[in-house]
């Protein structure tokens, strides 16, 4: 009993002399210990591993400091002839081939086999203004040919340029282009009070508005694309001069007052829509659309709708050419209620409409020999009457106040 009572102070334990039960808070208390003793255990041999790698470093700065060389088995000078043999031509205006390996907001970094990163800025990325270099893929992986323009005096980094590259290429091509007598698609992007400035192959040429085939403000034409060809190409002086009226000479003897042309709508305005004809900006007055009355013209029209149109009028001088669907309509109001239909008989219908035109002129004209014969008058074998052996003009006659067939 005395042993079980010294027992019972020591450990907590209630004894019994037959049988001793812990109860499970004693037994909590008493696995407790373990951890206790796992744990000294444990930092004991992190204290041991931080010292070993302590005498470690320690041993590795003494080397480097008292023999840098020790176990190494080529020389500082094979080294740097190594790095040599790797270097290139780093003057301004060389060219080389570099692999892109990333890419942020204002640049993306370039590795060209050198000391050290070259640079590719945003700028320099593209002749046109872009947002982010991917926008013109140059992502990571991206091989390419590019012109070193500078030196980082940071780090003494290469800054290098891909628009430079582009320039020379865009200034090649314009002369190509010009000795080709082609003709080719500009975007206005600016207008003053002598021209407008167009972008070609990624350079701004200067469209003076007498070399232009549109009377339009230049405000009204900017966003517009129109046919151009050149007039002058300077490199040496940065000179790009631009001709629509060139461009669009060939096209304006296809403009046949009658004839049917495709067109797309460019705008939209209170009293019509313009559409692009080839190159060459048309009205189509709100009154011309359709049989049928319509108060709001953007409840037929959108900007982008390609459409099929009669040339009404065309005025050379002033450049302006009238159109129409409401010509071509099968029956009355069908360019608001199916214009699919529309544009399937424009032709039928513009051959209709002209063999009318053509059947009121000769006879009217017949009257006009009837009671002047002696004015020299004859018919043509169109059966239109003119001057002997002559015939219409080359624009043809303007249609625009000519009813339809059914008034």
């Amino acid at each position: 009993m005395a042993m079980a009572s010294v027992a019972q102070q020591l450990t907590g334990v209630k004894w019994t002399p037959l049988l001793w039960k812990p109860t499970l808070a004693q037994k909590q208390r008493r696995s407790g210990v373990l951890p206790i003793v796992c744990s000294i255990a444990i930092s004991s041999a992190n204290n041991k591993e931080r010292a070993n790698l302590k005498q470690l470093f320690e041993d590795a700065y003494e080397r480097c400091r008292t023999a840098p060389m020790e176990g190494v088995s080529f020389t500082l000078d094979q080294f740097t002839g190594a790095i040599e043999n790797y270097d290139f031509e780093s003057e301004i205006g060389a060219k080389i081939i570099g692999t892109v390996f990333a890419t942020e907001t204002s640049g993306a970094f370039v590795d060209i086999t050198s000391k050290s990163t070259a640079y590719l800025p945003l700028r320099e990325a593209c002749i046109r203004q872009i947002k982010h270099v991917e926008d013109v893929g140059i992502v990571s992986g991206v091989k390419e040919e590019f012109v070193i323009i500078g030196q980082n005096e940071v780090d003494d980094g290469m800054i290098l340029s891909l628009r430079s590259l582009q320039y020379d290429l865009a200034w090649e091509r314009c002369r190509q282009l010009q000795a080709e007598d082609a003709v080719v698609k500009g975007k206005i992007i600016d207008a003053n009070r002598g021209g407008v400035v167009a972008e070609v192959e990624g350079l701004k040429g200067f469209v003076p508005f007498s070399q232009m085939s549109t009377k339009s403000p230049g405000e009204e034409v900017i966003e517009m694309e129109i046919p151009l060809k050149f007039v002058e190409v300077d490199e040496e002086q940065s000179r790009l001069v631009l001709s629509h009226r060139k461009a669009v000479a060939g096209i304006q003897g296809q403009l046949g007052i009658g004839s049917v042309v495709a067109g797309t709508v460019q705008s939209l305005k209170p009293y019509g829509a313009f559409v692009d004809i080839g190159g060459i900006s048309g009205l189509l007055h709100v009154s011309q659309i359709s049989h049928d009355r319509i108060s709001d013209i953007e409840t037929v029209l959108q900007p982008g709708d390609v459409l099929k149109v009669m040339i009404l009028s065309h005025d050379r001088e002033r450049g302006r050419v009238s159109l129409s669907t409401k010509k071509l309509e099968p029956t009355p109001g069908d360019m608001i209620r199916n214009p699919t239909l529309v544009f399937e008989k424009a032709e039928e219908m513009a051959q209709t409409f002209r063999q009318r035109i053509a059947q009121a002129e000769a006879m009217a004209r017949a009257d006009m020999l009837r009671f002047q014969p002696e004015s020299g008058l004859t018919l043509t074998s169109d059966g239109i009457l003119g001057p002997f052996g002559s015939d219409l003009p080359e624009e043809g006659l303007d249609l625009s106040e000519i009813p339809p067939a059914e008034d």
